[in-house]
């Protein structure tokens, strides 16, 4: 018989993470601990839309290494985080890459010799930065069958998309979703209030709660607001963990 875990885990992971970003994430980090988070997963964009490498930015790469030496974790996310309009796109890759990604869904329809070359080159970046990671995670969580393939053949451990995360050293997929917010619009900000408060309850019980934030929530104080109470919430009754953390934890309880 298999047996569940009964410590209750929250990951808090943020999103596009890049010399970019850097300032708003480091805000995001520091109100996140005063909530008791002191471990999160950084998924982190080598080339964020094309304007520089990370391992180009001295003082980022010693930034990261400190964050991950503190218990953080960097995660590989995409290489940078863009998919250019094709013109054979349908309706249907319109709406998931265009209005639902606004264009950054990098790895929803690579080939796999695309997606392994972009691989590789992340891999590298984050060498040269003196970080390893052991996870990818495709930009919006879109990833295609061919981009995955390639995932694999590289080596990464695992993976997650919005309702999962996928173990691929034991072929595990376990069902998990994350709270995400859109802010691109109000309406978008109004729905996401009222479906994470929804979701949040929904999981209550769930042994793994996941929390997925990106830098312009902090620029939103309803948003804000809203991150910080469920983190302080969940921590009642649930330990922080790094994605590589949990999947670890769920591996030795097979």
């Amino acid at each position: 018989m298999q047996k569940t875990t009964k410590t209750q885990v929250l990951v808090a992971s943020i999103h596009d993470v890049s010399p970019l970003t850097i300032q708003r994430t480091a805000k995001i980090l520091a109100d996140l601990q005063k909530m008791g988070c002191v471990r999160t997963s950084l998924l982190v964009i080598p080339d964020h839309h094309r304007t520089g490498r990370i391992s180009s930015d001295a003082a980022f790469s010693h930034w990261l290494r400190e964050k991950v030496a503190e218990g953080h974790e960097a995660i590989l996310h995409g290489w940078c985080h863009l998919r250019e309009k094709q013109v054979a796109d349908g309706i249907f890759k319109k709406l998931v890459t265009q209005s639902y990604t606004a264009g950054e869904g990098e790895f929803f329809d690579l080939s796999e010799a695309d997606a392994r070359r972009k691989l590789e080159q992340g891999i590298s970046e984050f060498g040269s930065c003196g970080v390893k990671a052991t996870g990818f995670i495709a930009p919006a969580w879109l990833l295609g069958a061919q981009a995955e393939r390639a995932v694999r053949a590289v080596g990464f451990e695992y993976t997650t998309r919005i309702a999962t995360v996928s173990d691929f050293t034991n072929g595990r997929v376990h069902k998990a979703r994350s709270l995400v917010w859109s802010v691109r619009a109000a309406w978008r900000r109004m729905c996401s209030l009222a479906w994470n408060a929804l979701v949040a309850g929904a999981l209550r019980e769930a042994p793994l709660l996941r929390i997925g934030i990106h830098p312009p929530d902090w620029d939103h104080g309803t948003i804000r607001g809203q991150i910080l109470h469920l983190t302080s919430k969940a921590l009642a009754g649930r330990r922080a963990m790094t994605y590589q953390q949990w999947i670890t934890i769920t591996r030795g309880q097979e």
